[in-house]
């Protein structure tokens, strides 16, 4: 396949695409040292908008944080350079990637400890479509129960986006490909429910809508709270709590939101129908609040849009 034409931000300057390179020796390759993040640009009626610039730039510096990682470029550079991408490569509608990762630190200087390797800042940008499929928003994936649990606290830190998480999230996303389901659920180490391999997950029940707490190994995703808000404005009641496994059998609605997955409906878990096995009302509220903000259809009342 032929390479993009795209330019990457690469350490304060737009590259070529093939030119984006680091050393085999570097950090990253052998530990997984990177911390990163995951959104989408809209293709609004006023012209290309990032949906919570701020906070996913916040987040990422968190992550950098907690793993002692200081990024060599402020916020403001960074936030600057992911719109300078995004425009550099013409697109209207697109998916983020800015990554920090640990890089080459020389000659005979690759160990565990990080000290000598650099940190290296980098965005891509490209077209992605819907991340589980393009009809997935409207009739519902079928997802299964993952063998592979999430960590456990004090192992390693899940309030971060880290690279070396998604090892976890790679094992529970393959398992769930290879057995015919679209996509896996992990259960935190004490057997209640925590995420998808890369989605949170929220469900209904009478009404009610459901979500794992942040002390269940869970990313606290980004539209994980957008949906949460849009929720409440729509009258709704929201509660974070601990969700046992059986919960899932017997609701009457469970959905994925994420930066990929949006808000996504769940149509059946461990072959087990979910209400009437699509979109739910209260997922479907959801999926129109959320819609007609990034498309730019309704007002956009929470400031969650960064024109490019």
């Amino acid at each position: 396949m032929e390479s993009p034409k795209l330019k990457i931000w690469f350490n304060g300057k737009l590259i070529n695409w093939d030119d984006a390179k680091i050393h085999v020796l570097s950090h990253v390759v052998h530990y997984g040292s990177s911390v990163f993040e995951g959104m989408r640009c809209y293709d609004t009626k006023r012209g290309p908008a990032c949906f919570r610039l701020a906070e996913h730039v916040n987040r990422l510096f968190d992550s950098a944080k907690i793993y002692r990682m200081a990024l060599p470029f402020p916020k403001a550079e960074v936030t600057s350079a992911i719109l300078e991408t995004i425009r550099a490569n013409g697109f209207r509608g697109c998916y983020v990637r800015p990554i920090a990762l640990r890089g080459y630190g020389g000659y005979g200087k690759l160990s565990v400890n990080p000290a000598d390797c650099p940190v290296d800042v980098v965005i891509a940008v490209w077209e992605w479509g819907k991340y589980l499929g393009p009809e997935a928003l409207e009739k519902g994936v079928s997802v299964c129960t993952s063998s592979w649990n999430r960590m456990a606290p004090n192992t390693l830190p899940s309030l971060a986006k880290a690279g070396g998480n998604y090892m976890n999230a790679q094992l529970i996303k393959m398992e769930a490909l290879s057995d015919g389901y679209a996509e896996g659920i992990a259960l935190d180490p004490q057997g209640y429910v925590s995420e998808g391999s890369g989605e949170n997950i929220f469900l209904v029940k009478n009404g009610v809508i459901y979500t794992p707490s942040s002390g269940h190994s869970i990313l606290p995703g980004i539209t994980r709270h957008s949906v949460i808000t849009l929720a409440r404005d729509l009258g709704l009641r929201v509660e974070q709590r601990s969700i046992p496994r059986e919960s899932l059998y017997i609701a009457d609605e469970v959905f994925f939101t994420g930066s990929a997955a949006e808000v996504t409906p769940i149509s059946a878990i461990d072959h087990i129908p979910v209400g009437e096995g699509a979109c739910g009302p209260i997922t479907k509220q959801i999926q129109e609040a959320f819609f007609g903000i990034v498309s730019g259809e309704h007002e956009d009342r929470h400031g969650w849009l960064t024109f490019v």
